[in-house]
């Protein structure tokens, strides 16, 4: 069963850093997976938040993380982190990381677009 479980989340002070971990089992990270992480505020919408391509790995940053988050894969380790700098209150969510087959080496931003998620990880920042 292909599965996708995330870590690290926590509450952090404004300025504050945090580091999500997303292990996949079930299915390999390799060069047909698009991966992404995602976010949802307490009354919003799911908010895509970084997209990597299938092939190259190359990473797309919504403007409102872009400069701060950074986002890595350990493939052998079948892992994908999100380091997250300089935290804001407006960076409070719940974090999920995705998934889904791709042979296009393109990016999907959209929630829909995507097939394997994990329950996701609680992101508290206070000011």
């Amino acid at each position: 069963e292909e599965q996708l479980v995330e870590s690290g989340g926590g509450s952090v002070q404004a300025g504050g850093s945090l580091r999500l971990t997303c292990a996949a089992s079930g299915f390999r990270f390799d060069d047909d997976y698009t991966r992404a992480w995602f976010r949802q505020a307490p009354g919003k919408e799911r908010e895509g938040i970084v997209f990597l391509r299938s092939h190259d790995g190359k990473p797309s940053y919504a403007d409102s993380v872009k400069g701060r988050f950074t986002v890595s894969s350990d493939n052998a380790k079948n892992t994908m982190y999100l380091q997250m700098n300089s935290l804001e209150p407006e960076d409070t969510a719940v974090y999920f990381c995705a998934a889904r087959i791709d042979f296009s080496n393109r990016y999907f931003t959209q929630e829909y677009d995507y097939d394997y998620w994990g329950q996701g990880t609680q992101v508290t920042v206070s000011s």
